[in-house]
């Protein structure tokens, strides 16, 4: 079941959603399990994915993208996660943490100069806010910005930054007044070729492989002061608004690989036979599936009420917070339990669950972990 029969979309949402799915279908099912044994995405989907506009969905038509909304976000993620997770992190990176930074405070310049190319897939933008003592809470980060003339000096080390060995740049969060706290952090937009900047080791990750994560190491590196994002001691409300779309391509992923998961176990229970008739046919099972499909349907619409509401313009904060923290937590389950009525054919690699129950496990700790989404809410809740 999908989105036709949902009143959040139109017919250009599911003729993309259409567009997506046939993308999926066609040339990342065949590939998937190669891409995670080997840890290596083709390069030439990720053109592929560019020409169909995956990559520049949110991006406004004047800087190379197709000026689509939320929802078409929403219905791409949710279709491509299905074959492929590893490859909605390209499509998630592009319209959201590598350029919603920009398109939020950026000046026309930094738009034009490095937003197109995002779209077009000539070249990455990692996000730098994660530090090794600074995971869910980001306010505490360390890597500081010195003005030294009309430039800065960058001193710091990010921590699992996606993309960041094929980045070019990297938007870094930076510290430019310790005395502020959040206040007093600032966005920069940093060349990965600078002298002083470099990248540690490409983690070696349980699931969604193909797609590298790994350090950002700044060694006093010098960056002009046109290389600010927004306004100085500003960067934390943009690094904050720009998670708030990310999380909601999270819940779309979510719930892509919650659907598959939950279509294998039906598929594989209608023909295993045990004590005479297929597992589909015994009621405890049954039942099992039900709770599962229950899940699954409120994730989807927790989700596209999120989507909807931002492409209304309503403040979609609490939102975009629940879809992510709900679709996440319930993905796991629904992969755990899919993985389950598989019985011990599930935990071998000859089969899609094993690697679907590796891939869903970082959902809920992506754009803020399930505990952080709870502090949003209740925030937001309480405010």
């Amino acid at each position: 079941m999908t989105g036709e029969k949902y009143c959040f979309f139109n017919e250009t949402h599911e003729e993309i959603r259409r567009l997506a799915r046939d993308f999926a279908e066609r040339e990342l099912a065949p590939i998937a399990a190669e891409v995670d044994k080997k840890d290596s995405f083709p390069m030439t989907l990720v053109q592929q994915m560019s020409d169909l506009g995956f990559l520049g969905l949110k991006i406004p038509e004047e800087y190379g993208g197709t000026g689509m909304d939320v929802r078409s976000y929403v219905c791409v993620m949710e279709e491509i996660a299905k074959k492929c997770p590893a490859a909605t992190i390209f499509i998630s990176s592009a319209n959201s943490l590598s350029t919603e930074p920009l398109l939020l405070y950026g000046t026309k310049e930094q738009k034009q100069q490095y937003v197109p190319g995002v779209a077009a897939g000539e070249f990455f933008i990692a996000f730098g806010l994660t530090e090794p003592g600074a995971g869910s809470d980001a306010a505490s980060l360390v890597t500081k910005a010195k003005k030294e003339g009309e430039s800065y000096i960058l001193s710091g080390r990010k921590c699992f930054i996606t993309l960041a060995p094929m980045a070019r740049y990297s938007v870094i969060f930076a510290r430019t007044d310790p005395e502020k706290g959040a206040r007093g952090i600032t966005a920069f937009m940093v060349d990965m070729s600078l002298p002083g900047v470099s990248c540690g080791k490409n983690e070696d990750k349980m699931g969604q492989r193909g797609v590298p994560v790994s350090d950002i190491i700044l060694e006093n590196v010098r960056v002009p002061s046109s290389c600010i994002i927004g306004e100085v001691d500003k960067g934390f409300v943009n690094a904050m608004k720009s998670l708030n779309v990310g999380r909601i391509g999270i819940a779309a992923m979510s719930l892509g690989m919650a659907e598959e998961a939950l279509h294998l176990a039906i598929e594989y229970t209608k023909i295993r036979k045990q004590f005479g008739k297929p597992l589909a046919e015994h009621q405890a099972l049954r039942f099992m599936m039900a709770d599962l499909q229950t899940k699954l349907s409120a994730a989807r619409l927790l989700t596209y009420d999120a989507a909807y509401r931002m492409d209304a313009g309503e403040d979609s904060v609490m939102a975009a917070s629940m879809a992510k923290y709900y679709a996440a937590e319930a993905a796991k389950d629904i992969v755990d339990q899919a993985l389950q009525l598989h019985g011990g054919y599930g935990y071998s690699r000859e089969y899609e669950i094993e690697r679907l129950y590796r891939d869903v496990r970082v959902n809920s700790i992506y754009e803020g972990s399930s505990q952080i989404q709870q502090i949003v809410i209740s925030g937001q809740l309480l405010k």
